[in-house]
This record gives structure tokens, C-alpha cells and sequence, in this order.
């Protein structure tokens, strides 16, 4: 992975504001990135100042390690999941269109 990508990476997963989620192959479409593992990947070796919080699993869930920080975090945001799990429908993320998305920009 070149260091191009990575920093899109980041900047997408920052670009996610609170009270929304995304998912990793949310994030993947949007950055560019060929997997939605690479974006986990990302942010676990170097996403600690970024709100990691606010991205899920494809089915809504968080990472089961993660789970009850995760969606404690989400809660004081306004997002709040049924069980452990978010409604997407509800918090998905929607990118404004009049942002430039680059490639692979999806919504």
C-alpha cells in the first residue's frame, strides 16, 4: 500500500461526522482502497486520532473486541444501535455530492 492511499484512507474515516456511521467497504468506495480490510487495517495500526468509532462492520455491527466502547461512544453521539447492532438505514453516512469524493466515490 503506498502512502497515498493511506493518507485518503484518513481523510475519508475523517471526513465521517458524528451522529453517522460508515462502513469499512463504505470507506473502501470512497477512498479508493481495493478492500474493506485494508481500511481496518488502517485503523488499527494508525487510527487512534480519528473516529473509529463511527465505522461498522457491513451488517451494522462493531468489531466484537471493540464492541461496548464502540457503540458507547456512538451513543453519546445520538446513534443508537437495537442490541449490537446500528440501523444503517437510519445513520449510514451520506457523503454531500458536491464534495470532490475521488475515486471510487460511490455516494
Amino acid at each position: 500500500m503506498d502512502d497515498e492511499l493511506h493518507e485518503r484512507v484518513r481523510e475519508v474515516i475523517a471526513s465521517v461526522p458524528a451522529g453517522s456511521v460508515a462502513t469499512y467497504g463504505d470507506i473502501a468506495s470512497v477512498s479508493g482502497a481495493p478492500s474493506p480490510r485494508l481500511v481496518g487495517r488502517i485503523l488499527g495500526e494508525d487510527g487512534q486520532d480519528l473516529p473509529w468509532h463511527r465505522i461498522l462492520r457491513a451488517d451494522g455491527t462493531p468489531a466484537p473486541h471493540l464492541v461496548h466502547e464502540q457503540l458507547e461512544r456512538l451513543r453519546a453521539e445520538g446513534v443508537l444501535a437495537d442490541g449490537q447492532r446500528v440501523d444503517l438505514r437510519k445513520y449510514r453516512w451520506q457523503r454531500d455530492p458536491d464534495d470532490d469524493a475521488g475515486p471510487g466515490a460511490l455516494f
